[in-house]
């Protein structure tokens, strides 16, 4: 007889029970113990920084997805800045013979001369220029604000309509119109509207048209939300979600896309701050797709300030995939780090943190850790650049945290550092469970771990299967373990735009107006009441020792601020497994109200998607009784968190 995959394994449970009778009887012999010293003198903190997020500009996480900018391509550099450009997104509205259009280098932005030429070569037409589908659609919402932006310029009095349309059928959903006088416009003038929308639809296109012959130029032409997250330009659906994960730190902004594929396409922070019009963007040539650099260096230690996470500054060591600075040649590199940290912690009296105020912050960032580079301990000239930068970050900010690329889990580091970079991407998800201990003995005397990613990847994992996330959740019960030496933990990469997936699977997945958390997002949500929680000492003792993991927290919910035991049960195998829980040191009048969260599914492979973003999500349900002694049965590939109110 042949059943549907979703079904296997509830049928399995079925067979199993009519055989023994009674999971619990079938499983007693075989019984996962976990016993906890729940005393007051138990146990040790957990740092207060060990779960974090790692945001990089991949998978369009920023441009089309975090950062709120409705328009791709706003300044017409996409095919460089050095010379005419290719337009692409932005279509023609009209025929050839009406409007035509060509790219110059005429801009009144000095770092970004490329502006759009706009021959119209009708009078009283229909309404010609061009059109932006923004990233795979604009998402227009019915009585929502946006705010219209653009620089333009004409060889005549200015008349035209900027509008919202829908791409298929060309419906107005909002419509605008700009007049400016021709002294007004002979030169390089500013133009802004508020466009209220008076219909929705999540596939629609920004359009510039007229209706008057002449020739109009157009340069940086934006269009956002009127209510981004705190008005600082973040799309608020997605920063909450960030949110939900109380986060400690975030890491920013890469990953491959700091070093590039070559250094003329690295990242350069200098390059991304200021006005956003003055921004020359660059084309992020790892995951082959061109940036504005809207999401900037300014911008991550804004979107860390906003999320209550601590900033942790990723930057270019001189080093890309394909080419290196030599040592003795890396001193404007060094410089370039350390007028970073300045603009961000700066007084508003020095010359980089006066940029910063005027841009709206004029109190410092709280930037205590920056990571040297991405990746590139082994690269040629890695060491020596690293000691360049420690030795004058140091110098200049003795407090500073420097992470070093090299991995010291099995030795250790040759050069100092506070903390190093691990990073780990397995393709089993037995390996990346059994990965848990891979701190177990890792000398306390050096420098402190960062494992600035992980995540299971490869067929197992696909674009986030619940095998994945509780490899992952065993995974992170060993960080916890060792969260005397592990600082920081975060997992990537952390957001996918559906229609742009370059790396698989991803924390959470969006598109121009919808978004959800896959399993592994899931598994970070369970744990996010470790960041500065005890850790208790326990005893676990399993049959299964490669498939399940246990751990024991006494944590404060930041909610009701009361104390709560939460112990956590990751169960990687394909059977159910009975576990006994015992706390020691505490009567059973000091526990109440114990709760159960169970995150499985019919079957290891399924994932969450569009159609069914909730399908799996943690499920809570009450436990018949508080009590210091559990005996329950987990279900086969699921990660269970008890939780257990303790009463002083």
């Amino acid at each position: 007889m042949i059943f549907p995959k979703a079904c296997c394994s509830f049928l399995w449970i079925y067979l199993v029970t009519e055989a023994c009778f009674s999971v619990l009887t079938c499983y007693a012999d075989q019984a996962s113990t976990l016993v906890v010293d729940a005393s007051d003198s138990s146990g040790r903190p957990i740092p207060d920084t060990l779960f974090g997020v790692f945001f990089e500009e991949i998978n369009h996480a920023g441009a089309g997805g975090l950062w709120a900018e409705l328009v791709n391509n706003r300044g017409f550099e996409a095919g460089g800045t050095k010379s005419s450009s290719n337009i692409a997104p932005w279509t023609r509205v009209g025929k050839e013979q009406t409007v035509f259009l060509q790219t110059e280098l005429s801009s009144c932005f000095e770092q970004n001369k490329v502006a759009l030429k706009m021959d119209v070569l009708c009078d009283n037409c229909d309404g010609v220029g061009v059109s932006n589908p923004g990233f795979w659609g604009l998402n227009i919402v019915e009585g929502k604000k946006y705010k219209v932006v653009f620089f333009v310029k004409s060889n005549g009095a200015l008349e035209m309509t900027v509008s919202f349309r829908e791409t298929k059928g060309g419906r107005i959903l909002a419509s605008g119109d700009i007049i400016g006088s021709a002294s007004e416009v002979s030169k390089w003038k500013r133009m802004e509207t508020i466009l209220e929308a008076g219909a929705s639809s999540s596939y629609s296109s920004l359009y510039l048209t007229t209706t008057k012959k002449g020739v109009i130029w157009l340069d940086q032409v934006s269009a956002m939300p009127v209510d981004t997250y705190k008005g600082h330009g973040f799309r608020s659906d997605l920063v909450n979600m960030l949110l939900d994960l109380k986060p400690a730190f975030l890491r920013f902004p890469g990953g491959c896309f700091v070093e590039g594929e070559t250094l003329k396409n690295a990242f350069r922070w200098k390059a991304s701050v200021g006005g956003w019009e003055e921004r020359p963007g660059h084309f992020n040539d790892v995951w082959g797709y061109w940036t504005d650099d809207g999401f900037g260096f300014f911008e991550g230690l804004q979107l860390a300030e906003d999320i209550g996470a601590k900033p942790l500054w990723v930057f270019n060591t001189g080093i890309s995939h394909s080419d290196e600075i030599d040592t003795k040649d890396i001193a404007a590199f060094v410089q370039e780090a350390l007028d970073g940290i300045e603009f961000a912690i700066g007084a508003v009296t020095s010359k980089w943190g006066s940029l910063r105020a005027s841009m709206g912050h004029p109190q410092p960032f709280d930037l205590n850790y920056v990571g040297v580079g991405n990746e590139d301990c082994f690269k040629k000239n890695y060491q020596g650049n690293y000691l360049a930068f420690y030795k004058a970050i140091k110098a200049a900010y003795p407090k500073m945290q420097i992470i070093s690329n090299c991995d010291a889990s099995s030795k250790p580091l040759n050069h100092p550092a506070d903390m190093y970079d691990y990073h780990t991407y397995p393709k089993e998800s037995q390996s990346m469970f059994i990965n848990a201990g891979v701190f177990d003995k890792t000398p306390r005397n050096g420098p402190k771990a960062f494992v600035s990613e992980y995540a299971l990847t490869g067929e197992q994992a696909n674009y986030g299967t619940l095998l994945g996330a509780v490899s992952e959740a065993g995974f992170l019960i060993g960080l916890e373990r060792n969260s005397d030496h592990v600082m920081m933990a975060s997992y990537a990469p952390l957001f996918v735009n559906a229609n742009d997936r370059q790396w698989n699977p991803d924390a959470i997945v969006f598109n121009s107006f919808q978004v959800y958390g896959t399993p592994s997002y899931w598994v970070q949500f369970m744990f996010r009441e470790s960041n500065g929680a005890t850790l208790l000492k326990s005893q676990f003792q399993t049959p299964h020792p490669d498939s399940v993991a246990a751990s024991a927290i006494l944590c404060k919910n930041s909610q009701d601020q009361k104390s709560y035991f939460k112990i956590k049960v990751a169960n990687v195998g394909k059977s159910p497994i009975n576990v006994k829980i015992t706390l020691k040191g505490i009567e059973s009048s000091n526990v109440a109200k114990a709760t159960k969260t169970v995150l499985t599914s019919a079957n290891a492979f399924d994932e969450n998607s569009f159609a069914y973003p909730k399908k799996i999500v943690p499920k809570r349900n009450p436990l018949k009784s508080g009590s210091t002694e559990i005996n329950d049965i987990l279900p086969p590939v699921s990660f269970t968190v008890f939780d257990l109110l303790k009463i002083n």
